[in-house]
């Protein structure tokens, strides 16, 4: 399993537009992928999940991913909540 913090950089903070782009982008790969917050985990896969996070620009968070495209899975999140905007 790999892992990897980041600070979601997302002006608006995780709301629905970009919780949905999010899911678009974790559903694009067969590796099992959880944001953890605070000791929570989420599944990067259901929006509803990611909804309940209520994440705002700043906080920290943890990427988990697992399976033969973790890597590329894991860069493409933390590229999206790091470097991301949304209004």
């Amino acid at each position: 399993m790999l892992v990897r913090k980041v600070i979601l950089q997302l002006e608006t903070g995780l709301h629905a537009r970009p919780a949905s782009e999010l899911v678009k982008i974790a559903s694009g790969f067969t590796s099992e992928i959880v944001l953890v917050k605070d000791g929570q985990e989420y599944n990067a896969k259901s929006i509803l999940g990611l909804l309940s996070i209520g994440a705002g620009k700043g906080d920290e968070f943890i990427i988990k991913a697992k399976g033969h495209d973790a890597q590329e899975a894991i860069e493409r999140i933390e590229d999206f909540l790091a470097n991301r905007v949304y209004s």
